[in-house]
Parts: structure tokens; C-alpha cells; sequence
């Protein structure tokens, strides 16, 4: 028989609250644990919370972002509820990757800080603060470690999204065996992140050559960690990092000659350097992305007094990633140096609620209008 516990934490993670939510909901009932008396918690919490974004509260949506049939019409026909957000928000590691390296926060305390320090409900790790002993082991840490890991997350209603590798090596290496090498490198990371409940692991497109054959060796090495963390439920996201991946010309084709269901694209607001001093349009190559997109990140260097992004326009980035019908997670990647990182977090946070405010308002004043003028 499971224990109390236990039946609690699979209780609130079937119906997508806090584990703290359900305890209360089973010491008011006073009763066996169920799940309307954790919904209801769940639904008290919620509303609670208030101020902000909400992200601190509310329920995660699946990864497809496909909308809750609930948030059309309540039960039975009740009154309707609140739309689904355009966007939900997440925190990327790496934002806080200068705090991580120096000690004054472990890894293990990421999704704790996510949830008390910023109200944020979900969270992208990155392999590098996980590794058993890089750079000489580059594996994750054991099997205890991540159940541990995990547990802190349910216990803080904090959902895990998808796992960034890097130094594992080029995935579209030039000669077989090296890149066959690559992809076993990547195999304990999509067991691992699976193991955490993560949908995708996001990995680099790396190679040499010319334009078609690093497209051909990229493909040919993302094809063959596709197939492999397909058997685990994870998708395999590209994200523009550097060299020909931070064309979005290339990377777009390279995702449809890796021809798998399983790959896509993580679009970054600002990796599109591609050396000696050129970068590739933001919002062109974004765009180009957006169509094989299993997850955004958006990256923030600095503010202005208004408290916009200075390199990215993101009313224009936004929009472009809501026109190509993105409902997902969008992370925040700070990693600017003027300010200290938690403020950088708050303001990337800030940014995105507004627009999303924006965006909503626009879009619904849009569909006023179209129906006022419908006959």
C-alpha cells in the first residue's frame, strides 16, 4: 500500500497543485485522500496568491500548450472561467549561473529559489550544474540525487520543463564514430530528464563543413538521439548557439532534414552571432524558428528606464512568437552584467508580464472589433 505521503504527491501532481495545497485539502477533509478536496485547495491557493504575474499559483498547462477545455466553461455548465494566459513564464538556470558557480546557491535549491524568490512555477535546468564530475565525468549525478531533486520540486509545486546540455561534443562531428560517441554522450541526459518529468532535453547542432554538410551531419546526429529519446517521451530542441546554428535559414532546415517528430527548435531572443563580428536578424531568424518550436527562450542583457530591453525589441519578438501560434513556456534567460542576477530575473519578468497584458488587450479588442463589424 502507498504511503500517505506518497498518494499525496501523485494526488497533486494528477491534478496540478502544490503538494502543500493537498495536505491542506486532506487535513481539512479530515478524511482519505481525494481529489475534489484537492482541487478545491488547489483553486483556494490560486485565487489567494494574488498580485503579479500569477505564475507562483497557477496550473502548469501540458506541453502542446493546447487550451484547458475548463477555461471555456466550468462544470456542468458553470460560468466561465479565466482564459488561458497567452504565455506562461519559466526560469532558465542560467540566469542565475554566476550565483550557482559561486556557492550561494546549490543546485539542488534552484526550484525552491524559483518559487520563493520569484514566484515562478517552472523551471529549465542546464547539465553543467548537474554533472557527476565534469569536466571528467559529464554524466548526471546518480539516480538518489535527481529523486531528491524532483521531490523538492513537488513539494514546492514547481514543474520541471527541459534539461540544456552542453560539453557533451559536436553532435554533427564529421567522422561517424565520433559523432555516434556525441549521441551516447547524450543518452544519460534524456533518461535523466525524463526521470525529473521534463518534455525535452535541448541540445547543440554543432559541426564543420560547408552549409550542406554540416546541415547533413547536424541531421544525421539529431536523428539518432530522436530515436533514442523517443522511447523516453523527450523531444530533442536545437537552439541558435553559435556557428551556422545561429542562422535560422540553416537551423530550420536542418530540423526538417532531421525529419523526426521528436525534434524541434528552442528560438533565443539573442544567440544569433555568427562570428567575426556579423549576427543574423533576431527577428528574421526567430521567425524562421517559430514553426518547430517546443519551447522560447528569452534572453535579457539590459534595461532602459522604462524598463524595456535595450537589444530586443520584445513587443516585436513577442509578437512574433504569438502570430505563429506559440502558447507555451517562455523562459527567462537573463544574463546581463549591470545588474546582479535577481534583479535581472524580476526585470525580465516584469517585461514579459506587461507585454503579455498588452498583447491580450490588443487581441481582444481586435476580436471586439471583427465581431461588431460581423453581420
Amino acid at each position: 500500500m502507498l504511503s500517505r505521503r506518497t498518494a499525496l504527491r501523485a494526488l497533486a501532481a494528477s491534478v496540478g497543485v502544490p503538494l502543500a495545497a493537498a495536505r491542506g485539502a486532506a487535513a481539512g477533509a479530515g478524511a482519505p485522500v481525494d481529489g475534489a478536496s484537492v482541487v478545491s485547495a488547489g483553486a483556494r491557493g490560486g485565487a489567494a496568491g494574488g498580485g503579479g504575474s500569477g505564475e507562483g499559483t497557477s496550473t502548469a498547462p501540458p506541453r502542446d500548450a493546447g487550451p484547458d477545455p475548463s477555461a471555456a466553461q466550468g462544470a456542468s455548465g458553470a460560468a466561465p472561467l479565466a482564459a488561458e494566459p497567452l504565455y506562461r513564464i519559466s526560469l532558465a538556470q542560467w540566469s542565475l549561473h554566476r550565483t550557482l558557480r559561486s556557492g550561494a546557491l546549490e543546485a539542488m535549491d534552484f526550484p525552491v529559489a524559483a518559487r520563493r524568490e520569484y514566484a515562478l512555477d517552472a523551471i529549465e535546468y542546464v547539465n553543467t550544474f548537474m554533472m557527476a564530475d565534469a569536466p571528467r565525468d559529464t554524466a548526471p549525478r546518480d539516480a538518489a540525487w535527481r529523486s531528491e531533486l524532483k521531490r523538492r520540486c513537488e513539494d514546492h509545486g514547481v514543474r520541471s520543463l527541459l534539461v540544456m546540455c552542453d560539453g557533451l561534443g559536436m553532435l554533427g562531428h564529421e567522422e561517424d564514430a565520433r559523432r555516434a560517441e556525441v549521441v551516447e554522450r547524450h543518452r544519460p541526459w534524456v533518461e535523466f530528464a525524463a526521470g525529473l518529468g521534463c518534455h525535452a532535453i535541448r541540445v547543440n547542432a554543432a559541426s564543420r563543413g560547408s552549409w550542406a554538410e554540416q546541415r547533413d551531419r547536424a541531421a544525421a546526429g539529431l536523428r539518432a538521439l530522436c530515436e533514442f529519446a523517443d522511447g523516453h517521451g523527450i523531444d530533442v530542441i536545437v537552439e541558435n548557439h553559435g556557428g551556422l546554428s545561429s542562422n535560422g535559414r540553416w537551423l530550420a532546415e536542418t530540423i526538417r532534414a532531421v525529419a523526426h517528430p521528436r525534434a524541434g527548435t528552442l528560438p533565443d531572443f539573442g544567440n544569433f552571432s555568427l562570428g567575426d563580428g556579423t549576427t543574423y536578424d533576431r527577428y528574421v531568424g526567430v521567425a524562421e524558428l517559430m514553426p518547430y518550436a517546443r519551447a522560447v527562450s528569452a534572453k535579457s542583457h539590459d534595461f532602459d528606464d522604462a524598463g524595456n530591453e535595450i537589444h530586443t525589441d520584445y513587443r516585436r519578438m513577442l509578437g512574433i512568437v504569438l502570430d505563429a501560434g506559440y502558447r507555451g513556456w517562455i523562459g527567462i534567460e537573463y544574463e546581463g552584467s549591470r545588474l546582479e542576477e535577481p534583479a535581472g530575473i524580476r526585470a525580465t519578468k516584469a517585461l514579459l508580464e506587461r507585454v503579455r497584458d498588452e498583447q491580450t488587450q490588443q487581441r481582444r479588442d481586435r476580436s471586439a472589433s471583427t465581431s461588431r463589424s460581423s453581420p
